[in-house]
């Protein structure tokens, strides 16, 4: 950052006009979740804003109707475990390429990084021909791509656990007789925690809201929930749509509660162990 930028940042702060520049990109980035939930609670039959009226019809008839019930659960079901493989492939990767230090560290980097950088219709057109010709079922078949889309979340996020983390808390443990593995466990593990619980959050969250794997993948008798929304939309856009986005953005909303939580116990576990 040049020095021009640092001196307005820096006078922007001590004027509080950064606050205020920030609050209002906030604003206009939130505003459109703001409008759906707020039309998820509408009374009428179209999605109109401002609402006729509220009620709580269009959680009741998503609840109701089994077509969003099932596509909901075939969400949670893959997500999760998607996310746990994710998880613990993302986590191998990490631990391998930040303690072992390959030589080919930087090719393996892009390549765990590739499924956030080619463009995921690329990703979701190979997927759906080498899937196809394996013969894997719709819900292997997504479980498998969406731990591929996963995998780079947990990486990022657990490699950068690793960075921070002193490799001397290892080799005590290794010195005092401890296995690789029991070391890992006791010792390693315990302190990237708040990084893992992190990377496998966002895993379940890619994977919650993805939609264009999953419309290659998926069968009339198995569909995820964005994917039913996608369908709705082309056919009859009514307010259960809006029901149902707005309870995607909780998951949102949870990270944003629960990521300064997972912080403060990683410093709490150094801080003990130290």
């Amino acid at each position: 950052m040049s020095a021009t930028a640092q001196d307005f940042f820096r006078s922007a702060r001590e004027s509080g006009w950064l606050a205020v520049i920030a609050t209002i990109i906030a604003l206009f980035l939130i505003a459109p979740s703001i409008v759906v939930i707020v039309l998820s609670f509408s009374s009428g039959h179209l999605m109109t804003f401002p609402p006729p009226g509220f009620g709580f019809t269009w959680y009741q008839h998503f609840f109701a109707t089994e077509r969003w019930t099932a596509s909901a659960w075939h969400s949670v079901q893959i997500g999760l475990v998607s996310m746990i493989l994710s998880t613990v492939l993302g986590t191998l990767a990490a631990f391998g390429l930040v303690r072992g230090r390959p030589r080919s560290a930087h090719f393996i980097m892009a390549l765990m990084l590739s499924p956030v950088i080619v463009p995921v219709i690329i990703t979701a057109i190979g997927m759906f021909i080498t899937f196809r010709q394996l013969g894997l079922s719709s819900f292997a078949g997504l479980v498998a791509a969406h731990t591929v889309l996963g995998m780079p979340y947990v990486f990022v996020t657990v490699a950068a656990a690793l960075h921070d983390l002193d490799p001397d808390y290892e080799l005590a443990a290794l010195n005092l007789g401890a296995p690789p593995v029991q070391s890992f466990w006791r010792i390693t593990l315990p302190l990237i925690l708040p990084g893992v619980l992190t990377g496998a959050i966002f895993a379940f969250v890619a994977s919650w809201d993805e939609v264009v794997v999953a419309l290659f993948l998926s069968t009339p008798q198995l569909r995820t929930l964005p994917v039913t929304m996608w369908e709705e939309a082309r056919q009859t856009v009514d307010p259960t749509i809006a029901a149902a986005s707005s309870m995607l953005t909780l998951l949102t909303f949870f990270i944003i509660v629960f990521l300064p939580l997972l912080s403060k116990s990683a410093q709490r576990e150094r801080e003990q162990v130290a």
